[in-house]
């Protein structure tokens, strides 16, 4: 059996989740992996088929995305060219984590995409949103990357075949601890502005991962350093608490290792607002922006000692199982698969 595990390359939580999905993968058949985007710093343990510049979302650095070099890197005759030059017949089974060259692929040649992914969650009518209505963001999520079949990871389990995260075994397995300081990921600010505003909590010692600065600096009780997999992980599982972007795999990764957390969703970013929705129901404090009026959330998070209690199970392979049960040939393990849709409340 050929696989297609096409991967959303903006940014790191997609590429995260590779990296404990296609291992999985594997059982099922032979698989090829597809990259499209241009933002994340995660090197994959894996070889890549195909490698596409895709539609990505330029990070800004005050907040938000950058609009203008987003169009600027927008080339509709590049992506066409992409999409049609992408093979998709050859494969028994597409599954899409919010990719839109292999979606758009499948939908050209009225092919099924199997969406496994987080937008997939946040979709649902039965899944957190804010108050205002945005309806270019609604858009967006919907006819970015088309599927025929959703599957999503959220928070809460919110609604039928929204599970919780997949939290991969480098974070179940990481050594945690506190060791008193906080980590920082906020890749839409760069450095001076992060700079500015946590220099005036001297008496916290700051660990700041840039994706603005590839060597690293120490600036009073501030350490910059560049994203590094192994460093990130081992800074969170120490950290006394996290203070990141509303995206989903990192926050999700910090609940699951019991840590108190902060989020700060990018602006004119829908995804992370409606993230942020969640986090905030849940009991996570939510900043709207990094300015000096909205320090004060900051502060009082500082001095608490609330954490929010998950329950994260490892039950990815179960979700696969009935994906390839489903969708393919594949019926040898039909008796578990049915057990494990049951207790699942996936769809039979």
């Amino acid at each position: 059996m050929k696989i297609l595990y096409a991967i959303q390359g903006t940014g790191n939580g997609h590429l995260s989740r590779a990296l404990e999905i296609v291992p999985l993968l594997k059982k099922y058949g032979e698989v090829d992996v597809l990259v499209s985007g241009i933002q994340g710093d995660l090197q994959l343990p894996f070889p890549i088929k195909y490698t596409f510049k895709g539609l990505s979302f330029i990070f800004g650095k005050k907040g938000g995305v950058d609009l203008y070099n987003t169009f600027l890197k927008l080339k509709s005759k590049r992506v066409y060219n992409e999409i049609k030059q992408l093979p998709i017949d050859e494969y028994d089974i597409v599954i899409n984590d919010f990719e839109p060259i292999s979606a758009w692929a499948c939908y050209a040649a009225n092919k099924q995409c199997i969406s496994l992914s987080h937008q997939s969650a946040v979709q649902s009518a039965h899944s957190p949103k804010p108050i205002s209505y945005d309806i270019i963001g609604q858009a967006l999520l919907r006819y970015y990357a088309p599927s025929t079949k959703q599957y999503g990871f959220h928070f809460e389990r919110y609604d039928k075949n929204i599970f919780t995260p997949v939290i991969r075994q480098q974070i179940r397995k990481a050594t945690v601890e506190n060791l008193g300081h906080y980590t920082v990921y906020l890749p839409a600010y760069d450095d001076d502005r992060i700079l500015k505003h946590l220099l005036g909590f001297e008496h916290i010692q700051w660990r700041v991962f840039s994706k603005h600065n590839k060597k690293g600096l120490i600036k009073k009780n501030v350490v910059i350093l560049p994203i590094q997999n192994e460093l990130f992980v081992e800074s969170i599982a120490s950290s006394e608490g996290v203070i990141c972007g509303a995206g989903f795999e990192t926050p999700a990764e910090a609940l699951f290792m019991k840590k108190k957390l902060l989020v700060i969703p990018m602006k004119g970013q829908y995804e992370q607002q409606c993230n942020a929705t969640a986090l905030e129901e849940m009991g996570v404090p939510v900043m709207k922006s990094l300015k000096k009026k909205h320090l004060h959330i900051l502060e009082k998070w500082l001095s608490s000692e609330d954490r929010i209690e998950v329950d994260y199970p490892d039950i990815t392979e179960r979700i696969l199982d009935h994906i390839f049960s489903k969708y393919t040939k594949s019926k040898s393990e039909g008796d578990l698969v049915r057990k494990w849709e049951k207790e699942l409340d996936l769809d039979a």
